[in-house]
């Protein structure tokens, strides 16, 4: 590293943090988060309150926060015992041509003199994401959404910093025929960048979620002094995964019924650290005794019937469930011709399927594996395991409402991706 000081970077359109939070584990200094949900700022600046108060050796403050934080509370308790200047590193808005002077002002006034190493982060990407473009049909073609990357190059261009990582959907390639995704290149490349690419599996990477993402690193070519970078893709290997979701990501949590658990209830673990070796190398499980946020969503009966078919159709035989082969009692959805497989079940000796904001609509594609599925007991995942398959720590508190909390759990990039995407990029400087 060129000097001792920490590195710094910019997070676009920040969501809940999860890039941000790999990045910070890895060593770097947020600069500020621009984000424009209501809902995932309040997360934010509870996190950016929590690694405050971890800094100066009082986290006591925030363990008190989350004991006795009731429901519909926002954390205003907790950021009010955080310098504000802290708390102001999140903006709360939406990147557009009225708005970007403005947010420049805001990050100016913040950063003062800092120079900005890194910028992070990825537009919304439904208007990109095939299963997105099916939902809008023609609508998506002129989803304005699909332009918001030429605003993320405008930030490239005031700060200018050393590298940045943009991530997406695998669908940025093809949207709009590919069009945006060849003019992010070429603006990028006029600026002076070098830009490279390349589909990341996190399953492939310590996370027990086969999530596929495009991952794009730019890097300045030529230093202040004008010679030549040598800054270049990191070098991520992939690992061979050993871990089970089941045994080793979610059997430590208290068993919960549909319905049960509260929003801001603190639960005990029901099995030591030492029993759960993942939770501990991904750093999931590490400061506290306890976590929250582990509340399951009520199921009628008629669905709670079809969880329990999904799940022995998958336990027996490795099958999903085809919706328009249930009994036509079980049949209540208009649409039984396309998103068959609307009931999907959590793999219980491997890793999940990929965790989207879509599980902010609803629970039936993420059934939780019980291996004795009954009516009584079968229901979908809660906000704390989604959050496990995201690889974000116990202690992170998703601020809102139970939908709100799984909306920005299902937008994030896993915290352990983007951990082993910044020590890899933190070599290199």
């Amino acid at each position: 590293m060129e000097t001792n000081r920490k590195l710094t970077f910019i997070d676009l359109f920040a969501g809940a943090g999860g890039l941000s939070e790999g990045f910070i584990r890895a060593g770097f200094s947020p600069l500020a988060h621009i984000e424009m949900d209501k809902y995932a700022c309040n997360t934010l600046k509870t996190r950016t309150a929590y690694h405050y108060l971890k800094s100066i050796g009082k986290l006591s403050i925030y363990e008190k926060y989350l004991r006795e934080k009731q429901e519909k509370e926002d954390g205003s308790k907790l950021w009010s015992q955080v310098p504000q200047d802290i708390i102001n590193t999140v903006i709360q808005a939406t990147i557009g041509e009225k708005t970007i002077s403005d947010i420049f002002s805001k990050i100016d006034s913040l950063i003062k003199h800092s120079s900005v190493d890194i910028i992070i982060g990825g537009p919304p990407c439904q208007a990109y994401s095939v299963a997105g473009r099916a939902r809008m049909g023609k609508a998506a073609e002129q989803d304005p959404r699909n332009e918001l990357y030429k605003f993320y190059v405008r930030f490239l261009a005031h700060y200018r910093p050393k590298m940045f990582v943009f991530e997406n959907v695998l669908g940025i390639r093809s949207a709009k025929k590919g069009k945006p995704f060849l003019d992010l290149q070429r603006l990028v490349r006029e600026l002076g960048y070098e830009i490279e690419w390349k589909v990341q599996i996190a399953s492939q990477h310590g996370v027990l979620q086969n999530r596929q993402r495009v991952i794009i690193i730019g890097w300045q070519t030529k230093d202040e002094n004008n010679k030549q970078t040598d800054f270049h893709y990191p070098d991520l290997k992939p690992e061979i995964n050993t871990y089970q979701v089941l045994k080793d990501l979610f059997s430590d949590l208290p068993e919960r019924k549909a319905g049960e658990g509260k929003l801001c209830e603190p639960i005990t673990y029901t099995k030591s650290l030492s029993e759960m070796p993942y939770l501990q190398k991904a750093n999931i499980r590490t400061t506290f005794n306890f976590t929250t946020q582990h509340i399951a969503r009520p199921h009628n009966e008629n669905d709670r019937e079809i969880y329990k078919m999904a799940i022995e159709k998958w336990l027996n035989n490795k099958e999903r469930l085809n919706y328009s082969k249930l009994p036509s009692r079980l049949q209540h959805h208009k649409n039984k011709k396309s998103f068959l497989n609307r009931f999907n079940v959590v793999d219980p000796f491997g890793y999940s399927h990929t965790v989207v904001a879509h599980i902010a609509m609803d629970g039936h594609y993420y059934i939780y594996p019980t291996l004795n599925p009954t009516i009584e007991n079968v229901r979908s995942i809660t906000i704390r395991e989604a959050a496990r398959l995201q690889s974000f720590p116990d202690d992170y508190y998703f601020e809102g409402s139970r939908s709100a909390a799984f909306k920005q759990i299902g937008n994030a990039v896993p915290v352990v991706l983007a951990y082993k995407i910044a020590k890899e990029l933190q070599k290199q400087f």
